[in-house]
């Protein structure tokens, strides 16, 4: 419908409207300038507003709706403002908001009224999103935020009437909600794995079927909120998760309070709980593996069944552990795995280290990806052979262990990237072999000088690690001129060389752009040993992907769900969106929460009922 795309290119539209369009209502790409006031966007055939490539647009009192795709998709360094703005009647995502840099701010807009079966607003990759007096209503999930680096501000807000997970937060995202309501959800917040965290401060969650839930090492911190009325917990931790919980109150639980369990490390602080039909605790370890020190911290919590409680100060669990509810997680799409694996704290070493062949191992059981397997598995053999031959007294031939990985989003680059450093680690070539991943955004400055700054500090936050550099062609622009960029590249240059026995660098990015990058930068292209390309999935490779999480998450393929889902997967455009391996993890989401849809309307269904998926949970093709 409007198109702005250009540097210096610029659009404004005031009291328009952008209807029955084939294709997207309004496209600003390529550093265009827009502003939208008073307009509707709606009636579409794709996406109503897409953002690309450094696009500013503002939207001030306008409404898109009855949109089939993403009525809002931004990417790549874009900024989008919103004010007093509706977006409702969406097929997939509200808000679609991707990549470093990108960053979205709202005030007084409400989001409502999904069509589809997708998160209301989408945070991955490294973005922004920041809600001010918003209100999200009506619709699967309201927020999704994954992927370090992304990170999602909610001041002030209303988050209501939510069949799935209110705030569900994953792969070492941030969410900061502030003076927040959350009601009748099925998860008010889900901290789901290792490095997810956050903070809510002052909120109220009310009539959902569970507060708040941490899994697998999530560890955020919950401070003076307030659970009524959940129907199964007001907080539930388990797998591993942490969390503190500083003077917190349940009141109403049709289960238990607060039900920790396997021995997780949870900090109660200053707690209270009210008329919770089950107890206002519960906690139980995870057997007679657990560790001595391990369970909850409690201090000052109190319930109105007794004036005090103290954490058990040994293996055994202060009551039984209680058969969980089957409804609890039950209904909610499973945790979002990606071949991102949680990446590992940027000044913390690696669990205690493995050897060389369980390293490999794990890497050979990832889908696919056979000749990146050949490749690293060649690399090292020839540094294990190397340091033989060093220990036998001969030479040892120099090995450049920096690399390049090209191919699409989604093929593994970043869980391939922290395998290699932990090989590296095991073989002694590196003291931690740990992963710290970086974009432009993280190594440019705004000023001169900055930048060296910047990629210096990148650098010793990698000290005997990997330095990964996401996207790396972005450091040099085909229209560079005077960009910082450059400054950037000099100074990795040098340090690649002085640093060479400390920091192992990764450099990686689409296949074409990464061609680019290192034709105009030789003094790059000669640092790095050997370029890596990852392809993407076939049909076959998705569908073990989605094998695999549905046995994860105790889902069985019916009859005829594995030829469908092949189909699915043949057909399904491979276009730039297209994320292989986490299109077949949102599939199976998807797949989940129609098989949700499905057996909720079933009087008492069966154990098939609710493990079975079929043809028919299939989403349509986008």
């Amino acid at each position: 419908g409007l198109t702005a795309t250009g540097e210096g290119s610029a659009l404004e539209a005031v009291g328009c409207e952008v209807y029955e369009v084939r294709g997207s209502g309004v496209q600003v790409t390529g550093r265009a300038t827009a502003h939208l006031t008073d307009c509707d966007v709606h009636r579409t055939t794709g996406d109503g507003v897409t953002l690309d490539t450094d696009a500013v647009l503002t939207l001030a009192d306008c409404r898109i709706h009855d949109i089939p795709e993403n009525a809002v998709d931004l990417r790549s360094r874009s900024v989008l403002t919103l004010t007093r703005t509706t977006v409702r009647q969406f097929g997939r995502n509200g808000l679609s908001v991707w990549d470093p840099g990108t960053r979205v701010d709202a005030n007084q807009c409400e989001i409502f009224d999904s069509t589809g079966d997708y998160p209301a607003v989408w945070v991955s990759d490294g973005a922004t999103a920041v809600l001010d007096s918003c209100r999200v209503h009506d619709v699967p999930d309201a927020l999704f935020v994954l992927d370090r680096g992304s990170r999602v501000d909610v001041v002030d807000s209303d988050l209501s009437q939510v069949r799935n997970t209110a705030v569900s937060v994953s792969d070492g995202a941030t969410a900061q909600l502030d003076d927040c309501r959350i009601r009748d959800a099925a998860t008010g917040a889900w901290f789901r794995d290792h490095g997810s965290g956050g903070t809510l401060n002052n909120c109220t969650l009310d009539g959902n079927r569970t507060g708040v839930i941490v899994t697998k090492g999530a560890d955020p911190t919950i401070e003076r909120c307030t659970v009524d009325s959940p129907s199964e917990a007001g907080v539930y931790v388990s797998a591993g998760g942490r969390g503190s919980f500083l003077n917190c109150r349940v009141t109403g639980s049709a289960g238990y309070g607060f039900h920790v369990i396997d021995g997780c490390r949870t900090t109660l602080r200053k707690c209270r709980t009210e008329r919770c039909a089950r107890g206002g605790y519960e906690f139980a370890d995870g057997g007679p593996d657990t560790a001595y020190d391990s369970g909850p911290l409690v201090e000052d919590c109190t319930g109105d069944e007794s004036t005090g409680l103290t954490a058990p100060a040994a293996p055994e669990p202060v009551v039984q552990t209680a058969a969980q509810s089957p409804g609890l997680l039950g209904s909610i799409p499973g945790q979002r795995t990606t071949e991102q694996e949680p990446l590992i704290a940027s000044a913390a070493a690696p669990d205690p280290a493995r050897t060389s062949k369980a390293v490999l191992g794990e890497l050979d059981a990832l889908v696919g990806l056979d000749s990146v397997k050949r490749e690293v598995r060649a690399l090292t053999d020839m540094i294990e052979v190397g340091r033989r031959r060093q220990r036998a007294g001969l030479k040892a031939a120099s090995v450049k262990r920096h690399l390049v990985f090209t191919g699409s989003p989604g093929t593994g680059k970043t869980t391939v990237a922290r395998l290699y450093g932990e090989i590296l680690a095991s073989l002694g070539v590196l003291d931690k072999g740990h992963l710290v991943e970086v974009s432009r955004v993280d190594l440019v400055g705004e000023h001169i000088g900055s930048t060296a700054i910047r990629t210096q500090e990148a650098f010793q936050r990698a000290h005997g690690g990997v330095l990964f550099i996401d996207e790396a062609y972005a450091l040099s622009p085909e229209d560079a001129g005077r960009d910082f960029g450059k400054e950037a590249i000099d100074t990795l240059v040098k340090l690649m060389e002085d640093q060479r026995e400390s920091v192992v660098v990764i450099v990686a990015g689409y296949t074409a752009e990464m061609e680019r990058f290192l034709s105009v930068n030789p003094g790059v292209a000669s640092r790095f040993s050997r370029t890596i390309t990852f392809g993407d999935y076939g049909p076959g490779e998705l569908l073990r992907i989605v094998e695999q999480q549905a046995d994860e998450h105790e889902y069985r393929l019916a009859e005829g769900t594995s030829e469908a889902l092949t189909k699915y997967f043949t057909e399904i455009p491979k276009g730039p969106a297209f994320g292989n391996g986490r299109t077949a993890r949102q599939t199976f989401e998807a797949m989940v929460e129609r098989h949700a849809s499905r057996v909720a309307q079933l009087a008492d269904p069966s154990t098939d009922d609710l493990t079975l998926l079929y043809p028919e949970d299939l989403p349509g093709l986008p």
